[in-house]
């Protein structure tokens, strides 16, 4: 009797998903056969993106000559075949998202590889239109085609998006199994616990955040958040913010530009023009992308630092997620209304919620400066027990 093939590793992302792990594990290559269409729910910070990258480099690396290569430009956003579609519009996938990135680009045979894969988040935000024009491709699939969408909110996905799906289900991450992780990779052990609870529960995030470019974002939110504690915003820490943000987004265009270099030389004369084309779209997209996610970051953590001064305010130090920086913490909360620091989180929230509105960043972030200064200069005093909270700004 023949013994049996040993079962491939799990996807990396799904070792704490037990449903996650047994789909996609018996559909990685070269033994398992992928479905046309994927849906990946469950809560924000579950590591569906991390998933979704590793499974798309898995199937991108198949028969590839170079492997290693395919799959580190899977992880960069630089490969060919893989396509990552973000919402444009206010707070929903608009059909121009979907039309010509997704739907005309699955009729077209792969760059290099032996599939192409499309990757759409926040699959339950996409309207009538956009639905309607991905159903023909969901329901009548190239064979090359491989379709990853993702959403926090599975129950709002449409059912006609949702039922030609197969189902992917994810749990949350526990902190204390992120942090065991880092410091597994010689990561000092409050680092590690501050990065695995800032990620909530995104392992892949708590990994940027215990390297040095997390490490920057970190002190950057850091030194934006403490300006409005101390009243100078006259020294405008938003840029710092922005610049971050706009590396990463230049960054990404290098590692395609390298790329598509290499790629123009093996193509003939008469498909350049169209290569040209696309590189320019896809460059756009990329760039974009990661400026405005690394930027969404920052104002992140800028909001997880006012949540945890107002933890400390409120006498609930175990629950702080920057717990590597409490002296700091505690020297902004020191006599500080915890109503009011809620109030702050809340502005950065809204601030975050604008970007997708395609609003000026610079503006947007100078506004939000401006205004958690006066919202905790306001607020520098608590109320003694027993006192009304303060009205919001929006009250006065």
């Amino acid at each position: 009797m023949a013994a049996m093939a040993p079962a491939p590793d799990p996807p990396p992302g799904t070792e704490h998903h037990p449903h996650a792990r047994a789909v996609l594990g018996a559909a990685l290559p070269p033994a398992g056969l992928p479905s046309h269409a994927y849906l990946f729910h469950g809560p924000a910070g579950t590591g569906k993106r991390t998933a979704a990258r590793a499974f798309a480099a898995a199937l991108l690396e198949e028969g590839a000559a170079d492997p290693g290569s395919a799959r580190a430009r899977v992880h960069s956003g630089a490969h060919p075949d893989l396509t990552w579609v973000t919402p444009s519009g206010a707070h929903e996938l608009l059909v121009s998202d979907i039309a010509e990135p997704v739907v005309s680009a699955a009729s077209r045979t792969p760059f290099e590889a032996a599939r192409r894969v499309f990757v759409i988040e926040r699959a339950d935000t996409m309207n009538d239109e956009a639905a309607n024009r991905m159903l023909k491709t969901l329901e009548e699939p190239a064979s090359f085609v491989h379709l990853l969408l993702l959403t926090d909110r599975p129950g709002e996905v449409m059912p006609t998006i949702a039922s030609r799906c197969q189902h992917v289900r994810f749990d949350p991450l526990a902190p204390a199994k992120i942090a065991a992780r880092l410091q597994a990779h010689a990561v000092e052990p409050a680092t590690a616990r501050a990065c695995a609870r800032l990620s909530l529960g995104d392992a892949d995030l708590a990994r940027r955040l215990a390297g040095d470019e997390g490490r920057n974002l970190r002190a950057a939110a850091e030194r934006f958040a403490r300006a409005a504690v101390a009243e100078e915003m006259e020294q405008r820490p938003w840029g710092e913010l922005l610049g971050q943000a706009r590396r990463a987004g230049d960054r990404a265009v290098a590692d395609l530009q390298a790329v598509h270099e290499e790629r123009l030389e093996l193509l003939a004369k008469r498909d350049r023009r169209r290569a040209e084309t696309e590189h320019g779209e896809r460059t756009r997209r990329v760039q974009r992308r990661l400026t405005r996610e690394t930027l969404e970051l920052s104002l992140q953590l800028a909001a997880l630092w006012y949540r945890d001064m107002a933890c400390l305010a409120w006498g609930a130090p175990d629950l702080v997620f920057n717990c590597d920086r409490e002296a700091e913490l505690a020297a902004d909360a020191q006599g500080r209304d915890p109503l009011r620091l809620r109030q702050a989180v809340e502005l950065v929230e809204e601030t975050r919620r604008r970007l997708m509105l395609n609003v000026s960043e610079e503006l947007a972030l100078e506004a939000l400066a401006y205004r958690l200064e006066r919202l905790l200069a306001d607020g520098a005093v608590a109320p003694a027990p027993g006192a009304p909270a303060a009205p919001s700004p929006a009250a006065r």
